[in-house]
């Protein structure tokens, strides 16, 4: 019988099995910042341990980064102590750090994958849930808890009870105006929020295939959304042409033999998977979150479905919605376009298409926040920044910023934002805040009409 994607992957980084338990899984990457890192550190100096492989270890900082005027002190007093207590210990134990200042900070899942640090075939952990985004390049990529932190700083592995697979598998051709984000919003209000639970995604067929790598990334950030360990594409063209000649990309005769490598990195034909899921390109439309998880999604067009048990009849009342409402015409006053999920070139090419010429609705605050420096500097290479600025967006630096509502980058209680993040909890980007998730397409459509609007 064949080898799943995942199977292949995993079982090269097998370094043993504990007797009827989890597995000892080796990492080849290991990703921190500034809001998981603290307590792990704080472990092996208590406990006298050294870090086992310092060189496999790659610091950002990104979650509580403000991100107005970042060559000044971070005003706020907890923000300010956990990017300094990262800064000191990668310092100690000798990590390296791209912190704030550096030409390649930024958020954690948007800078790794644009150096080339991110490659096929590979392990990596990240005390982040949405690593799951690196599974975009075929690798295993998933988020750890704080103690497992430690465990990798310590060992370089990980134990982990091996998931089940599961392949979603979307063929034929998007509709007009139908993007990545949607595609994964789709499958998620299809599937549910925890329909992923114990199992490694793998996303095949023609739509995945033509995906870019940026498309790819945002599919498999979502994975978590729908309860997932992580979610993976297997890698080829696309995949090799994004990372050859990256900074940290294998150069010469050793990019020649990763490569006839990564080429053997897919499901076999007779790879048997423990659950698969079908869907037509042609069913998915521009989508919309209604409600305050990212499975209460429906087409841009739609009306708000009947609530299914209490949880969605909460969610209605949090989110001042009604049942047959469609949310068509209904007034947006904030906008936000970034986080790891869309804050890549792009996702700001797309919507710099769109607006250009363009000027955004008087009622609308509209936040433009790139995923890292180096995209930052991308877009100004690009004359992004003019579009943007004569169309009355506001740029902002790297960070998370209001995705998880940090900083200054809060929505304020009761009002609505139209986001291109990836978690639409109660109060996720500030107390009392209203998110509703969307592709970047959408979300510069809204700012410009200060309102939900059709696409056709």
């Amino acid at each position: 019988m064949g080898k799943t994607l995942f199977d292949k992957v995993w079982d090269t980084h097998i370094v043993d099995t504990v007797p009827e338990g989890p597995q000892i899984l080796y990492i080849d990457k290991h990703l921190i910042h500034e809001v998981t890192s603290p307590q792990a550190f704080a472990e092996l100096e208590e406990k006298g341990i050294d870090m086992a492989r310092t060189d496999k270890t790659v610091a950002t900082a990104d979650h509580n980064v403000p991100t107005i005027n970042q060559h000044l002190t971070i005003k706020d007093a907890l923000s300010r102590k956990q990017v300094d207590t990262l800064t000191k210990n990668c310092e100690k134990f000798g990590v390296t750090l791209y912190g704030l200042g550096h030409p390649y900070q930024g958020i954690v899942h948007v800078m790794s994958p644009e150096l080339g640090i991110t490659q096929p075939g590979m392990t990596m952990v990240c005390g982040d849930s949405h690593t799951s985004t690196h599974g975009a390049f075929g690798t295993i990529a998933f988020g750890i808890g704080t103690s497992q932190v430690a465990q990798v700083f310590a060992s370089q592995c990980v134990l982990m009870n091996k998931p089940q697979t599961m392949r979603i598998t979307v063929n034929g051709k998007l509709n007009p105006n139908v993007g990545p984000k949607d595609v994964i919003l789709y499958v998620i209000a299809q599937l549910g929020t925890n329909s992923g639970t114990g199992y490694f995604v793998e996303y095949a067929g023609d739509v995945f295939e033509d995906m870019s790598m940026e498309g790819r990334m945002t599919v498999c950030n979502m994975s978590i959304e729908m309860g997932a360990r992580g979610g993976m594409i297997a890698p080829d063209q696309t995949t090799f042409s994004y990372v050859k000649n990256r900074e940290f990309a294998p150069k010469g005769e050793a990019w020649d033999k990763k490569l006839t490598y990564w080429k053997t990195l897919h499901s076999d034909k007779d790879a048997i998977f423990d659950k698969e899921h079908h869907f037509n390109a042609a069913d998915i439309a521009p989508m919309i979150t209604y409600g305050t998880n990212p499975g209460m999604g429906m087409a841009l067009d739609a009306q708000i479905p009947t609530a299914k048990n209490e949880t969605e009849i909460k969610a209605l009342q949090y989110m001042g919605f009604k049942e047959g409402e469609e949310l068509l015409g209904k007034r947006i006053n904030y906008v936000f376009i970034g986080s790891c999920t869309n804050s890549r070139i792009e996702d700001f090419r797309t919507v710099a298409s769109y607006i250009k010429g363009k000027r955004k609705a008087a009622n609308v605050n509209a936040l433009i926040v790139p995923g890292s420096q180096q995209v930052a500097a991308q877009i100004q290479k690009e004359g992004l920044t003019q579009i943007f600025e004569e169309a009355g967006f506001e740029i902002r630096q790297s960070g998370c910023s209001a995705c998880l509502g940090m900083n200054e980058d809060k929505i304020p209680a009761n009002e609505y934002c139209v986001s291109t993040s990836n978690r639409n909890f109660e109060g996720r980007q500030g107390p009392g805040s209203r998110t509703l998730l969307a592709s970047p397409l959408i979300a510069a459509m809204t700012a410009v009409e200060g309102k939900i609007t059709s696409l056709t």
